[in-house]
């Protein structure tokens, strides 16, 4: 498993991700969340994980703890026909600066929030927001769910493989529940 930056010459400064290894990471950071929410990108309608896409996972990680989701690009129908409820849509760089935002209350008026889980976003467009993030909202969390290391996340999976990310998202799904 690398823990590199998946992507060439990107050169992401001293302070790092911290490596996911074991998905007991991710349900703990997420079980302790006072207001976490999940942004899921376009391409999580597109990626086959053997017999499932990658928003029924996202829609049972979201499930699991009652997360929030925010669906960037077109994808709100995609959510809707499955039944979510708990979703909402906006432009990927409209939540991220959001995010940064401490005056912003969240969707529903209660706050900001301390965990934002990203997934199914293009990797530069992830990297970009994670990065402005990192140094622009110091209160927040953030995890990329992605099979690529993103170095700008606070928590991210190094490289993995399809059968290894299907395994740890898998694990997240059973331990949330």
């Amino acid at each position: 498993m690398s823990a590199e930056p998946w992507q060439t010459a990107e050169i992401p400064g001293p302070l790092k991700a911290f490596v996911i290894t074991k998905p007991i990471a991710v349900v703990t950071l997420i079980k302790r969340a006072k207001r976490p929410i999940m942004i899921v990108g376009h391409e999580a309608t597109k990626i086959n994980i053997d017999e499932k896409k990658l928003i029924d996972y996202v829609i049972e990680i979201a499930n699991a703890k009652q997360i929030p989701i925010v669906a960037t690009a077109h994808i709100i129908k995609e959510f809707k026909e499955r039944g979510v409820e708990n979703v909402f849509s906006m432009p990927a760089i409209d939540i991220a600066n959001r995010l940064k935002d401490s005056e912003w209350r969240g969707l529903d008026g209660n706050g900001p929030y301390d965990l934002a889980i990203f997934v199914g976003l293009p990797y530069y467009m992830e990297w970009t927001i994670l990065s402005g993030l990192k140094h622009s909202a110091p209160n927040l969390r953030t995890i990329s769910l992605d099979r690529t290391y993103q170095p700008h996340a606070s928590w991210s999976f190094p490289n993995l493989t399809i059968d290894e990310w299907r395994t740890q998202l898998n694990e997240i799904i059973t331990q949330l529940k």
